[in-house]
């Protein structure tokens, strides 16, 4: 396949989700995984994404509570330096199209494990999945974001 045709084709997919999904842009610039993670998060998870990016949380609950959701295909998620979302809910989407939950709690939980870490220079610390594999562990079973 030549990369001509292949951005062809990429582009073609993504005027399809932003027609189907219009809360999104998934743009082919790094944001794709982002945008795939919430919409999946909104329809497996009892969420609101927000219809525009903000900065500090991507969605809220029925119940109120907000929530920044960070999804992966690698081996690390992302996590804010420069606040702690009240909710943090990180994802990893597998090759085959399964979603699998890593973390979903309190984004607490999650800045006592980089607290101590130096600021990196673009404003998010890379976590490993088998550490929020651990917090996720302490979550309290009424700290968690409901499924639908």
């Amino acid at each position: 396949m030549k990369i001509h045709d292949a951005v062809v084709k990429m582009l073609d997919i993504v005027a399809q989700l932003q027609k189907t999904y219009p809360k999104k842009r998934f743009t082919l610039d790094g944001r794709l995984v982002g945008d795939l993670g919430e919409i999946l998060a909104e329809e497996k998870y009892d969420i609101t994404l927000y219809k525009k990016q903000t900065v500090l949380h991507d969605a809220e609950t029925r119940d109120g509570r907000l929530v920044q959701i960070k999804a992966t295909m690698q081996n690390g998620l992302t996590f804010p330096s420069d606040h702690v979302p009240n909710y943090y809910l990180g994802l990893k989407i597998h090759r085959d199209g399964r979603l699998e939950e890593i973390f979903n709690g309190p984004g607490a939980l999650v800045w006592e494990i980089i607290k101590h870490r130096k600021p990196p220079k673009r404003h998010f610390h890379t976590v490993s999945l088998a550490m929020l594999r651990r917090a996720d562990g302490l979550v309290k079973s009424e700290d968690r974001i409901h499924r639908k």
